[in-house]
């Protein structure tokens, strides 16, 4: 009986540091691990969260690039660094798909816990300006021909190969997946007219789109069309409402960070997607914020990876 007290009190002083410990979280900087090179669609939607998380709680948030074997370098740092709650990964899909798809992935699923969606960009489909298709439609159908058409992707497992593979496994599309280190070798290697089309984040897109550059855009793969190009369809509208498919960002903590801790975060970053000054500067970009709870993030989480992964079955996904 003695020992079960004993017990009980260990416990309880362990509840009781670990509740004070949340309380007084954040006691100093926090760090956001960016998966990939800055300047992309991942990098700016944690540079928004940073600074509008930064403003909420009263702490500084540094941004960190560590790119590298397709997000697991950064995915791998950060699952190794502790429970404290203060170091987060700036997630997006391939954090979710590459257990399925790499044979030695550095990490467990179990390893990370969804703290907060951040927001969106959009995929764009594109081909060169002097290409004959002028929509998703034309595009799909022309490539059933022949010997069908070469795709950039930024690596196995991109969102561009997710476009490319529910083109071809949900509507019968010839693609054949050419990888490449980044989506901007992508997007110079449909300029440079090596491949036929490629897809891209909105934010990188766009400005190239926007300047009359060599790139034609057939459909925005996302669920609405965006503010800045209204013109452009979805690919919904096209009769493709299975390709619904986006660069998203979230937060992911490290296995054993206190709820309370990943609650105030995910709090902080909902209100910063929900300030107008925040909101409409992502807009601007192409980018679509959103924000909300854990629970909310959670439920993105697991539908995300059961669709992907069901992608990655269909077409025998492998790393490259």
């Amino acid at each position: 009986m003695k020992q079960f007290f004993r017990l009980s009190a260990a416990l309880a002083l362990v509840v009781c540091s670990f509740h004070a410990v949340a309380q007084d979280w954040p006691a100093k900087p926090i760090k956001f691990v960016v998966p990939f090179s800055a300047g992309g669609a991942n990098d700016l939607m944690a540079r928004a969260a940073a600074e509008g998380a930064s403003r909420e709680l009263g702490r500084p948030v540094i941004v960190e690039n560590k790119p590298g074997a397709g997000g697991n370098l950064a995915a791998a740092a950060v699952s190794k660094s502790g429970s404290d709650g203060y170091t987060f990964l700036i997630s997006a899909a391939g954090v979710l798909t590459n257990s399925m798809i790499k044979k030695d992935n550095p990490f467990k699923d179990s390893d990370f816990v969804p703290v907060v969606m951040i927001g969106l960009a959009p995929s764009i489909v594109l081909v060169l300006s002097t290409s004959p298709y002028n929509n998703l439609r034309d595009f799909v159908d022309a490539s059933k021909e022949g010997a069908g058409f070469h795709f950039a992707t930024a690596g196995s497992g991109s969102t561009p190969h997710f476009v490319a593979e529910l083109l071809n496994t949900r509507y019968g599309a010839k693609l054949i997946p050419v990888p490449y280190k980044s989506g901007s070798e992508s997007a110079a290697a449909v300029m440079g007219g090596h491949v036929q089309a490629t897809s891209e984040a909105s934010i990188v897109a766009l400005p190239h789109i926007m300047a009359g550059e060599k790139f034609k855009p057939l459909a925005n793969t996302w669920t609405q069309r965006m503010a800045v190009l209204p013109e452009l369809s979805t690919a919904t509208e096209q009769g493709f409402p299975e390709l619904q498919i986006a660069h998203w960002a979230g937060i992911h903590a490290p296995a054993g960070v206190p709820p309370e801790i990943m609650d105030k975060l995910a709090a902080a970053v909902d209100k910063a997607m929900k300030s107008p000054a925040v909101a409409d500067r992502l807009k601007n970009m192409g980018i679509e914020p959103v924000g909300g709870t854990r629970a909310e993030f959670n439920v993105f989480v697991d539908k995300e990876r059961a669709r992907l992964g069901a992608i990655v079955k269909a077409a025998n996904m492998t790393e490259d």
